[in-house]
């Protein structure tokens, strides 16, 4: 994608705070960080969300993800991490390429909001039909 930026960041166009690069991946510090050691790992292949990633890129960015993690952990041993990854302007995905947020959580910071939410028992019919309609499309 000629102006997607993360694109433009894989091509060497724009700077960025490399963490981690290999033949299919690029991982980067994210410049507007939600905590210290926020890190984007994305697919040097474009590809928009989720439905349109090759499964061997995804497995890259996944496999890369756990690896940063791993060294998160030892450099900030954080009490956690929220590995988020959006898919869609629906769900405020803003940078139209897939990338994972590994965000690194000290347990100081307020929670985050994708990550607390109020439990409501939902309606077993309606999601149990649901499911078998979804497992029936999944093969």
């Amino acid at each position: 994608m000629e102006e997607c930026i993360f694109c433009k960041i894989v091509r060497g166009e724009i700077p960025c705070f490399k963490i981690f690069e290999d033949e299919r991946v690029l991982a980067f510090a994210d410049i507007n960080p939600i905590t210290a050691g926020h890190t984007l790992v994305i697919p040097k292949k474009h590809a928009e969300n989720l439905w349109e990633i090759p499964p061997e890129d995804f497995s890259a960015v996944q496999l890369a993800g756990k690896r940063i993690a791993d060294a998160l952990k030892k450099v900030l041993a954080p009490v956690g991490i929220a590995c988020l990854q959006l898919n869609g302007r629906g769900v405020n995905q803003v940078v139209m390429h897939y990338h994972l947020h590994l965000i690194p959580r000290s347990g100081q910071e307020p929670p985050l909001p994708v990550s607390s939410w109020e439990l409501k028992t939902g309606d077993m019919g309606a999601i149990g039909r649901l499911s078998e309609r979804i497992a029936a499309a999944v093969g």
